[in-house]
């Protein structure tokens, strides 16, 4: 049985292989082909209906969906 120090240096061991391993993984993905960047804040414009389409007035930021 191992005591309390005992099984906190092993705790912390374990914790920094963990932590290296991630680093590790964290770049080898970084070195991978480069995706996109993506802006969260990135807004697009939807265009309004064609004035021959009646349809019932929406809230704004709402979007109608064609039924199928």
């Amino acid at each position: 049985m191992t005591n309390r120090y005992e099984r906190l240096k092993m705790h912390r061991r374990m914790q920094r292989r963990i932590q290296l391993v991630v680093e590790e993984r964290r770049v080898a993905f970084a070195a991978r082909a480069p995706e996109p960047a993506f802006d969260p804040e990135t807004t697009m414009e939807i265009p309004p209906p064609e004035p021959p389409v009646v349809l019932p007035q929406r809230a704004i930021g709402r979007v109608v969906i064609p039924q199928i």
